[in-house]
């Protein structure tokens, strides 16, 4: 039998390993800025073109490589920061499996450009698909530069999969900020289809965080710091009242890498338990410190997931950071009674000694020298029946001048109790009955012929919104309230670019934007039926829901907008409803175009015939 067992040529090799290690543009953007980093650069520039698709390109003014450093970076498994399986332990750099290079060389056009600082000329080299195509030696300035064109261009099933430039773009400026905040140090740009996007300046790290975030998030930041023999935590978290319910503000720095831990996350949660609103995710920028033999990086290649040798004792080191610091800055309640300069006592005792007293003793309380005068009848203590006057008084003013005193009471007419009851009866009134019962606050019961609905509030009144904002952003005919202030928000900068975009919609609906600056909105006019306090919180979800679903289409937009505010505007579960409000919710229902489900997909009620509900005594 002939041997079926052969080696894989190296492209198809490289092109296996590129579905690992490079899944989207922003997964590029990552490997070629940490690899910036770890050549000691403090100045690096990111240029994008239609969101990485058409260009990637990372200009750092780092140590540079030499001829052969150039040529062999690009082969699988060759790297510069480890020699040992030992050194696996001991990492202090971005990268060492020795495969970005390879694997991005092998589904793009890559152009190379690197000269170190003690030579005169440097290295440029262009790659198509894992195939040299040149190597010169040019004139470049210091450092390396390294553009990435035509990505996935011999693959073009991947290439087919990527989302709008919306979404890549999105992803890109994720990347961007997890590695420009885990490095303050070092001075970042980004410029995307020409227009620069970020200007990042070296700076320590909370001025870091504000120029990302903006210079409203300088307010919302609560330093922690902790220092133990296992751990060193630094950085900040947010005060509780401007928590979000996305969660674009977490980040976990572990020796200056962004990591994803979920069990690090409940640590923070937990320590911001009875501080947040319900769905509210708390903001955290912490760095932690430990020692590098007792991690494990080497999980996935995108190496965003660690292994700690002791998670519980990280886990319980910064719940108690956090909750110490959210204590020590008022935020959150603290009882100490010998922190507390309250209770302190403002003098000594014993310098003071026994106080003394002063008495009055010619003080006689019952003793009164001024005349005391004789009471009047009003004020009068005595209990003596007062005679009053006759009943024939309580007639005297009613007969006039030349009248007499005596009425014919014959001529008075007064209302005859049936006269009375005909004002509220009425032969022609139907007698309403109550026809809708509410159950737990969440499902509204009714009666029809045939048995009996069941109709979850919650996502029928979702139904009845969006079809209403569908139709008003489709007519663009929406009615909106003025505000007789302003109201100001505030948001980063990639929330404000969201905005922009889906301004038009928004006045679709009745919003009016007085104007939208770097990193303020403000807003003179809200729908008709939304709250002035509900208005930042169907922002931001309608930025969360955005972010995470950016569709391509307008009428796609359109129908997310109409959602994600139906979502935010709907009747909650466990909120009390009265008679006509259920009724009202029921009619509209049964109005709408598609009353059996919600806008997304769930059923909104159910029925229960006679029939059903006999088999169950049965």
């Amino acid at each position: 039998m002939a041997d079926i067992i052969q080696l894989l040529p190296d492209h198809v090799a490289n092109q296996i390993a590129a579905g690992e290690v490079v899944q989207r543009p922003a997964s590029v953007v990552k490997e070629l800025l940490e690899n910036a980093i770890d050549a000691n650069s403090d100045s690096i520039k990111l240029i994008i073109k239609d969101a990485g698709k058409t260009l990637i390109q990372v200009i750092d003014n780092g140590k540079g490589m030499s001829a052969t450093d150039a040529r062999l970076s690009f082969e699988r498994h060759a790297t510069s920061k480890i020699k040992s399986a030992d050194d696996l332990f001991q990492l202090n750099t971005k990268g060492f499996r020795g495969e970005a290079l390879a694997s991005i060389a092998a589904i793009a056009h890559v152009e190379l450009k690197t000269k170190q600082d003690d030579e005169e000329l440097g290295t440029t080299i262009i790659i198509e698909g894992s195939e040299v195509k040149t190597q010169e030696v040019i004139v470049t300035p210091k450092g390396t530069s390294l553009s990435v064109k035509h990505l996935f261009f011999n693959i073009p099933a991947r290439r087919n999969f990527l989302k709008s430039n919306t979404v890549e773009l999105r992803h890109i400026i994720d990347e961007f900020h997890r590695v420009a905040l885990a490095h303050p140090s070092i001075a970042f740009s980004m410029f995307s289809n020409g227009n620069e996007t970020f200007n990042l300046p070296q700076s320590n790290y909370r001025q870091r965080i504000v120029n990302i975030f903006g210079n409203k998030t300088n307010e919302k930041l609560v330093p922690v710091e902790e220092t133990t023999e296992v751990l060193t935590i630094s950085g900040f978290v947010g005060k509780p009242e401007f928590a979000k319910k996305s969660r674009n503000e977490q980040f976990f720095f572990v020796n200056n890498r962004f990591i994803k831990s979920a069990y690090l996350n409940h640590a923070i949660n937990s320590a911001f338990e009875g501080l947040l609103k319900d769905g509210a995710q708390p903001s955290y920028y912490l760095n932690l410190t430990v020692n590098p033999q007792t991690i494990d990086i080497n999980i996935h290649p995108t190496k965003t997931e660690i292994k700690f040798d002791d998670e519980h004792t990280l886990y319980a080191i910064l719940r108690s950071a956090v909750k110490h610091s959210l204590g020590q800055f008022n935020i959150a309640p603290v009882l100490d009674f010998d922190r507390d300069a309250n209770l302190d006592t403002p003098y000594s005792y014993e310098q003071k000694g026994m106080p003394s007293v002063e008495v009055d003793r010619s003080f006689n309380p019952f003793k009164d020298d001024t005349p005391v005068s004789k009471p009047t009848a009003i004020a009068s203590p005595s209990f003596k029946k007062d005679t009053g006057a006759s009943w024939e008084s309580l007639y005297v003013g009613l007969e006039s001048k030349g009248t007499k005193t005596t009425k014919d009471f014959d001529e008075i007419t007064f209302e005859s109790q049936p006269e009375n009851e005909s004002i509220f009866k009425n032969e022609n009134e139907v007698e309403t009955k109550q026809t809708t019962y509410q159950l737990n606050n969440k499902f509204i019961i009714s009666t029809i012929k045939s048995g009996m609905l069941v109709i979850d509030q919650h996502r029928a009144h979702q139904r009845v919104l969006y079809e209403d904002f569908l139709r008003h952003i489709t007519i663009k005919e929406g009615v909106s309230q003025q505000l007789l202030f302003p109201l100001e928000l505030h948001f980063s900068s990639q929330e404000i670019a969201l905005i922009n975009q889906l301004k038009e919609d928004l006045e679709s609906t009745g919003f009016v934007f007085q104007s939208i600056k770097d990193d303020t909105v403000l807003i003179s006019g809200v729908p008709v039926n939304v709250p002035e306090s509900e208005v930042s919180i169907i922002l931001e979800q309608l930025i969360s829901d955005v972010e995470n679903e950016v569709p391509d289409s307008n009428f796609s937009a359109t129908d997310l907008l109409a959602k994600s505010m139906a979502k935010s505007l709907a009747i909650k579960t466990g909120q009390t409803l009265t008679n006509p409000e259920q009724e009202h919710l029921v009619n509209r229902l049964f109005g709408c175009k598609e009353p059996n489900v919600s806008p997304t997909n769930k059923t909104t009620f159910i029925t229960m015939t006679v029939d059903e509900l006999d088999k169950k005594f049965m």
